[in-house]
């Protein structure tokens, strides 16, 4: 099956029982003495780009069938090495299926974590407080540990700033580093999607230089990215805070930076500074002000620090799991340009394999 209409066009799977096809999916009848269909629907993943080139040019992309069957052309091995070809690939696709899974399960548990940690906190003895054990209290933003206390973000920051000004035209291929909306991700920056602005400016700009610590948050966007967070960690060793993004500087005695940035990110606590811009439309801007005024829940900060330990160990966890992941799909990647283009055969393997059974 081909979506073959749309902004999906060229996306591809096998179907898993009898079903009737519709417009903008294209359905191939393979002739099972010819092609394997495991092998053909790699084949496809391949050929979207030139699927793309062969569509109409009207507003809405379409590619009808009988122009790609026409068209498309690619090379066919005997199938005995279809089958081959294809065992290797969807052997990887599993091994990419299972890390998924993995990533998800402990995505699940993070969040539950982040839940208990961030609302009843980790005592001394790194046992999740619970009010039949531990003493709890009403507070403005409802029941917290007896130890909290709730305050402002203004009463436990040195700063809430925002950053340098420049012009879109200012943006280099090289220069002095600076951050930009889309610098954040998951939590810290992305130095792949800095930009540049001249060394020129660096009188300019040094007082916008970030701190190990720092973290910058997204409050000019859409609903969906206002709120979204990061944490300076140093990497690159000089980087200049941008516009659109708010600094978020604490005080050392006070607050761990760490614990800071799974609080913001914590679903509930985002919605709510959301709304602190009372806007409905797409465009959310948020004052230093109303950030300021903000109230957040605060353990002593030894408890930060237990709290922030424990979420960094299972995000380590991820990490590592979304590392081994992007490394499989490398190896996907070239497995299928050797493969699916002959540059690599696998007939040593077939043969290797009739011996066996042979023995």
């Amino acid at each position: 099956i081909i979506l073959s209409f749309g902004a999906t066009i060229g996306k591809v799977g096998i179907a898993e029982t009898n079903l009737a096809t519709k417009q903008g999916i294209a359905g191939i009848e393979l002739k099972d003495d010819k092609v394997f269909n495991l092998f053909f629907y790699y084949v496809l993943i391949t050929k979207k780009n030139e699927l793309l080139r062969l569509t109409n040019q009207t507003t809405i992309p379409e590619i009808r069938p009988n122009i790609f069957i026409s068209k498309l052309s690619f090379l066919l091995p005997p199938l005995p090495e279809q089958h081959k070809i294809a065992e290797i690939l969807e052997t990887v696709d599993n091994a990419i299926e299972k890390t998924d899974d993995i990533i998800e399960k402990y995505n699940r548990i993070k969040q539950g974590l982040m839940h208990d940690l961030l609302t009843k906190g980790i005592d001394e003895n790194w046992q999740i407080r619970n009010e039949k054990t531990h003493k709890f209290k009403d507070s403005p933003i409802g029941r917290i540990p007896e130890e909290w206390e709730v305050m402002r973000l203004g009463e436990v920051a040195e700063r809430i700033t925002n950053g340098f000004v420049y012009s879109f035209s200012n943006i280099k291929k090289d220069g002095i580093p600076i951050t930009r909306i889309e610098t954040i991700s998951e939590g810290y920056i992305d130095k792949n999607k800095l930009g540049y602005i001249s060394e020129a400016l660096y009188p300019y700009v040094k007082k916008y230089q970030l701190k190990t610590g720092d973290i910058l948050f997204s409050h000019i966007n859409s609903l969906e990215h206002v709120g979204k967070t990061a944490i300076y960690n140093n990497i690159p060793p000089f980087l200049i805070h941008g516009m659109n993004l708010l600094l978020l500087r604490f005080k050392n005695s006070m607050c761990y930076p760490f614990f800071l940035i799974y609080l913001l990110k914590k679903e509930n606590i985002r919605n709510k500074i959301k709304n602190l811009s009372g806007q409905a439309v797409n465009q959310v801007s948020i004052k230093p002000s109303e950030l300021s005024n903000f109230k957040i829940p605060l353990p002593p900060l030894p408890e930060q620090e237990r709290i922030a330990t424990v979420l960094s160990q299972i995000d380590e966890v991820i990490e590592k799991e979304k590392a081994y992941k992007e490394k499989l799909e490398g190896i996907k990647k070239g497995l299928m340009e050797d493969l699916l283009t002959g540059k690599v055969r696998v007939n040593h393997l077939i043969e290797e394999e009739s011996k066996d059974e042979i023995g």
